[in-house]
């Protein structure tokens, strides 16, 4: 699942306000090894939920900590018209601790004996090349494009295989174009392990392919736009559009308005085996509002988000973060049929108060009207807690603690899987640059 990050809102704006470049950035390349960036995230995660009100015969909790290492190396540009480079990504994942009766966090394959597996590996490569400021890459890599974005939320993160055209020649505007055929998912390390998502995972494996195309665009300052348009092969088609407003009120206040929206439709083979339909086909229309009101250390946001037509929204054969919905949280996307949510948000910036790196936020969402195989009305109901702090300096600066802990209600099965979750994380990661 995905939250809209408010960082990248924030990219978009400020890339409105940027002065015009004198020169392209590969005029200004300083070469394949002297542009070269190395670096490796170390991060634990434990990880436990506790199934409420399950039978006795069925796994009542999940709990499983885990130590994932995640290096990349990008290579500058070679100097000239064009210039060319090479990005590798390397990652891999040890348990500390699981058993066969607390298996199933997401966090490591499983075996055929039912137990997470104790490591498992990941490696790849792309080549790019660059022109002014366009750049071409193809092999391995992240993708955070709101209709195909790799998703982050486990020990390791997913990675997308293809062909990746970003261009930023116009000031404020950059335009994305990809085919992606393959997507590992984040407890795997065999190729394209995402799989069909369709009842017979062996007869259709995997991401065929999947067109992509669109980009954003500052406006203004304050105002930014995004189109994109998908085409997952076999599967589905979509259109998302975004518009953000950021309207300063005074030097220590300000609004944000964000506006999302997504439009999916079955195509080809129709394979939504796996996707929530009482019609057998997609077709839908889902969007989301929100509202966030800035004072010193203070954010109050407000959201709504509806679902309409035939089937949920889907996602995940597109990568688990390609849902950039308000309502899209720890637990929940409240994303099913004609559902329709609301969330109240507070967050707590701690630097004005002396302690900068620490923050806190609290949230609740509550969904109903939900079309399921078993109800006309599902309800249901979610609250996050989450505390990060970050060191500021020394040795160790940039270490990260964070603690998020959700609990999730619903009597009517919207959500796959146990309607009753108390779920806890706990993070520890450390970002380290060696180039």
């Amino acid at each position: 699942m995905r939250v809209m990050k408010w960082s990248m809102i924030a990219l978009a704006v400020a890339a409105g306000t940027s002065q015009m470049a004198i020169a392209s950035s590969q005029s200004e390349s300083k070469g394949f090894i002297e542009d070269s960036q190395l670096s490796v995230k170390t991060r634990m995660l434990y990880f436990s939920r506790d199934f409420r009100n399950v039978p006795s015969s069925e796994q009542s909790r999940a709990e499983e900590t885990g130590l994932g290492f995640l290096g990349t190396y990008e290579s500058g540009f070679t100097q000239g018209t064009v210039g060319f480079g090479v990005d590798a990504i390397g990652m891999l994942g040890l348990k500390l601790d699981s058993g066969k009766g607390r298996a199933g966090t997401g966090q490591f394959p499983t075996g055929s004996d039912g137990r997470s597996e104790d490591s498992f590996s990941e490696g790849g490569g792309a080549v790019k090349m660059r022109i002014s400021d366009t750049v071409l890459k193809y092999g391995t890599q992240f993708t955070a494009m709101p209709v195909l974005a790799t998703d982050d939320s486990r020990l390791l993160p997913e990675t997308v295989e293809g062909f990746l055209l970003t261009t930023n020649e116009i000031k404020g505007l950059e335009v994305n174009a990809g085919r992606f055929t393959a997507l590992n998912a984040q407890s795997q390390s065999y190729h394209d392990s995402i799989g069909g998502l369709d009842d017979d995972r062996l007869k259709n494996p995997g991401l065929t392919q999947a067109d992509v195309i669109g980009g954003t665009y500052a406006l203004t300052d304050n105002l930014s736009s995004s189109v994109y348009y998908s085409h997952v092969e076999d599967h589905f088609r979509k259109w998302y559009g975004n518009i953000n407003w950021a309207l300063p009120i005074s030097d220590n206040q300000g609004l944000v308005f964000d506006f999302n929206i997504y439009d999916t439709k079955s195509i080809g083979d129709n394979r939504t085996g796996a996707y929530r339909t009482r019609g057998g086909e997609l077709d839908n229309t889902a969007f989301s509002l929100s509202g966030a009101y800035n004072i010193g250390a203070h954010t109050f946001t407000l959201a709504y988000q509806a679902l309409s037509g035939d089937g949920d929204y889907a996602y995940g054969i597109d990568g688990g973060g390609s849902i950039f919905l308000a309502n899209s949280i720890a637990r929940s996307d409240f994303n099913a049929e004609d559902e329709k949510s609301w969330q109240a948000r507070y967050d707590l910036n701690f630097a004005e108060f002396g302690v900068p790196g620490l923050t806190f936020m609290t949230r609740y969402a509550r969904g109903t009207d939900a079309k399921t195989r078993t109800t006309d009305d599902g309800k249901e109901w979610e609250r996050d807690i989450d505390v990060k702090y970050v060191l500021q300096e020394g040795a160790a600066k940039d270490l990260s603690f964070r603690v998020r802990q959700a609990t999730y209600r619903s009597g009517d099965g919207v959500y796959y899987g146990s309607p009753s979750i108390d779920e806890l994380r706990l993070i520890v990661e450390y970002p380290l640059s060696i180039l």
